[in-house]
Parts: C-alpha cells; structure tokens; sequence
C-alpha cells in the first residue's frame, strides 16, 4: 500500500467509529425516554419494537466486526432478534448496545489497513474489511433513525437530534412553541 491508501484507510477508520459514537448516544436517549412497554410496543406485525432492533443491531454488529473481521465465533441468532417480545429491560438493552458498540470499535481501530483491503466471507457475503464496517455503520445509522421515528411516535416530541451548523441551541421558549 502506498502512503495515500495508508492515509485513506486511517480516514475511513475514524469516520466510522465517530458515526457509531454519533449514533449510539441517540439510540440511548431514545431508550431513556420510552417506558420499559414502549421499547417493546409494535405498531403491527410487520413492525419491530425499538428492543428488537437493539438487539438486531447488536447481532449484526457482532456477526460482521466482531466475528467477520475479529475472528470471534459467529453465535448470531438472527430470528431470534425479531422474535423477542421483551421485556428485556431497558438497563440490559443499553448495557448490551454500549457493550457490542465498544468491542466492534475497539477491533475496527486494530485492523490494519491491509486487513481492510482483504476479503472475508460473512453472512454469506464475500466483502473487503472496509466494505464489511461500511455496511456496518449505515446498517447501525439507518435503524437508529428507526429507533428514533419509533420514540417520535410514543412520545410526541423533537428529539432535536440535529442542528444546522451556526444555529443557536433552542431556548425554552423557543422549544415550547416548537415542540
């Protein structure tokens, strides 16, 4: 490799880990404000509960990074993230988030820029390392955005999770005529 693909590699490393360590505090603040029945309520059956893709994220965190890429045994029981109807309680959930997040983060920071380039078979899929955490962090983006509709739904109110560059935090006026 040479020294712009070394540098690249760094890059893309540091962009995913600050998208998880953006995203998994939303998921969190989420948790926090539903009850323990709102994580597991459904608005179908075709629907999951924020519980289920806590735990779906949780096993595809740990089947393509801690498995795939760190060699971990693949013990992933992905029916079974769907299946659960809870209640797991809402410590739990957040202790095994944080806890699968830091490990996918921690073998993501060891990978060489050489191991990101190599093919791994995962899922069925035949992926470079970097191909393999790109997946990773949009699958872990897309469902937080889930996670938060979900807690939009339950409690009726802006999370105010984003915010356009220069504007001003919200001020408590501001926030109860735009909830």
């Amino acid at each position: 490799m040479n020294a712009t693909e070394l540098a690249l590699a760094e890059i893309f490393r540091k962009d995913a880990r600050s998208g998880f360590e953006k995203y998994l505090p939303r998921i969190v603040r989420c948790l926090q404000l539903l009850s323990e029945k709102e994580i597991w309520w459904r608005r179908n059956t075709a629907s999951n509960a924020a519980g289920n893709i806590v735990l779906h994220l949780c096993g595809n965190l740990r089947q393509w990074i801690i498995s795939g890429l760190g060699g971990a045994p693949d013990v992933r029981a992905r029916d079974q993230e769907f299946s659960e109807r809870g209640p797991i309680p809402r410590r739990t959930l957040i202790k095994q988030l944080k806890t699968t997040v830091r490990e996918a983060c921690e073998i993501t920071d060891r990978l060489s820029a050489e191991t990101l380039l190599q093919d791994f078979s995962i899922q069925g899929f035949h992926v470079s390392g970097l191909v393999a955490i790109l997946h990773v962090y949009e699958h872990f983006a897309y469902h937080a955005g889930q996670i938060a509709y979900i807690t939009k739904l339950r409690c009726g109110q802006d999370l105010r999770f984003t915010r356009l560059p220069g504007e001003k935090p919200a001020t408590r006026r501001q926030k109860a005529v735009h909830p």
